[in-house]
């Protein structure tokens, strides 16, 4: 019993238990991890700018409201394109010797989750308009607006960027409002947040709990096929610039509702829109290629191009899916060489 009397043997002791089970329990299974999790081969490190944006992603709390996992459910599918594996996040190392490595997996979605932002809305000017005034782009939106930001001057610098914000927005700001290099840092960081594709013959999880797909029919030239639900895919990849009334933002986003190119009869120009993108209007922001970027499939196409010319007013004849199968199919080829 001499040893329960003696508190430098119960001390040792303790301090020893102490120290071992850290070992088991911490230090080598971590140190096993490193050895055995290895980035993905296609990953693509982060830049400089996009370093400096995750800490200001950080340093403002974002991570309190967006998370970065995919989980294995099929109610997680608009935010990747596969459930996240531990790859995924084996190129996060220790930030500095004070803060370890920040995974930014979050616990909670306020916000929608941020793992495949990068490809599911890269646009540099939503993203600045979305961080100077949430509402502006996402009228349900609580996200708090980060005008710090942004700054406020008579002419654009050369190497500036000018934020395009709408008037009802500019809270009586008569000058030009451009965004701080924190800004651009930040959406440098959002913009590089992209699944890493997996290596080929290597199939992902599934998604569990699969619901019965909403379908819509789609009737042309005599044609009927099942389509998928146009409105949602309209909801998931267009509404955040055109709204979901369809009547986009003055000075940011183009109207859809009315629109010549939506109810004209140019399929080909329709198409290749949607798939890669348009910068034709100066007094617009640039549309980044929604269906490469998301690898829509010709079903997915004509369904949002149907509910666009059915919706808000517009009375368009609906598409057929075998002729905007070919225009996708030609895109996504010559896309790959």
């Amino acid at each position: 019993m001499d040893f329960f009397n003696n508190h430098k043997k119960l001390f040792g002791t303790a301090l020893f238990l102490f120290v071992a089970l850290t070992c088991v329990v911490a230090i080598i299974p971590a140190i096993n991890n490193q050895k055995n999790n290895a980035p993905l081969p296609n990953y693509v490190p982060l830049s400089k700018d996009a370093i400096l944006g995750k800490e200001i992603y950080i340093a403002n709390g974002c991570v309190g409201c967006h998370t970065q996992q995919v989980r294995n459910v099929d109610m997680d599918k608009p935010w990747g394109a596969r459930p996240s594996i531990a790859a995924d996040y084996a190129s996060n190392t220790q930030m500095d010797f004070w803060r370890n490595t920040a995974t930014l997996m979050g616990t909670e979605r306020t916000g929608p989750d941020l793992t495949n932002i990068g490809t599911r809305q890269s646009s540099m000017a939503w993203n600045l308009l979305h961080l100077f005034q949430p509402r502006s782009v996402v009228e349900e939106s609580i996200m708090p607006a980060y005008p710090w930001l942004f700054k406020t001057t008579e002419n654009v610098g050369k190497d500036e960027v000018e934020v395009i914000v709408p008037d009802a927005y500019r809270r009586g700001i008569t000058g030009k409002i451009i965004a701080t290099p924190e800004a651009l840092q930040l959406v440098a960081y959002l913009q590089s947040l992209k699944q890493t594709p997996l290596p080929d013959g290597k199939l992902p999880m599934e998604f569990l709990y699969k619901k019965k797909a909403a379908a819509s029919v789609a009737a042309a030239a005599g044609e009927t096929a099942i389509l998928p639900d146009g409105q949602a895919l309209y909801t998931q990849n267009c509404a955040s610039c055109h709204q979901a009334n369809g009547e986009g933002l003055k000075g940011a986003f183009p109207s859809l509702k009315g629109s010549p190119i939506v109810l004209g009869d140019d399929l080909e120009l329709y198409v290749n829109i949607i798939m890669k993108g348009y910068d034709p209007r100066p007094e617009f922001a640039s549309m980044n290629a929604v269906g490469l970027d998301n690898n829509l499939s010709a079903e997915d196409v004509t369904a949002i191009i149907n509910h666009e010319r059915t919706s808000w007013g517009n009375d368009a004849k609906p598409v057929t899916l075998e002729a905007v199968k070919k225009l996708v199919d030609f895109i996504k080829a010559t896309a790959k060489k």
